[in-house]
């Protein structure tokens, strides 16, 4: 893995720390921001749709095949085609 380094607020340092030390999810402030962009790029996917249906102003898709394309989409990322 590529080695990065940030420059963070000191609030955003911060939360991090706090984020790290008392949730526990995260081993280091490294594995939540990788985590923190992952998310970002899962919610860019779902945005970068709903701007597409809401720019067409119609979508033949039902709102069952629309979640179940995000829940697929989302199921993509988690795997390793955004990692």
């Amino acid at each position: 893995m590529p080695l990065q380094s940030l420059s963070l607020t000191e609030q955003n340092d911060l939360w991090l720390q706090n984020h790290v030390e008392e949730i526990g999810d995260y081993a280091n402030k490294s594995e939540l921001v990788n985590d923190l962009i992952k998310r970002a790029r899962r919610a860019e996917v779902i945005n970068k749709k709903s701007k597409r249906t809401e720019v067409s102003e119609f979508t033949e898709q039902s709102p069952q095949e629309i979640l179940a394309e995000f829940k697929l989409l989302l199921l993509q990322i988690n795997t390793s085609k955004f990692n």
